[in-house]
């Protein structure tokens, strides 16, 4: 059972302003999202409710997981120093 996958205003700016190169190898571990919103790796955020993180080299991609409706909505995807903030 796929979910759907969406992006926020934020992580479409966030994902804009990377270089190709990086874009490229992002979009398969984020496409994945879609099939197992869990992946292995992926770690639940503290003080957060559905907001997990996986990591891509040294860039985090921020999602959270709706499993009543099947969604994934991407949140941030940020180099590791700047993730967080």
């Amino acid at each position: 059972m796929a979910y759907r996958l969406e992006l926020s205003p934020r992580a479409r700016r966030d994902l804009k302003k990377l270089p190709a190169q990086v874009r490229a190898r992002l979009k398969g571990p984020i496409d994945a999202l879609a099939h197992t919103p869990r992946p292995p790796g992926a770690v639940k955020l503290g003080g957060e409710e559905d907001t997990y993180r996986i990591r891509v080299g040294s860039y985090r991609v921020l999602y959270e997981v709706h499993d009543r409706i099947l969604l994934v909505v991407l949140l941030k995807v940020a180099d590791r120093k700047e993730a967080y903030r």
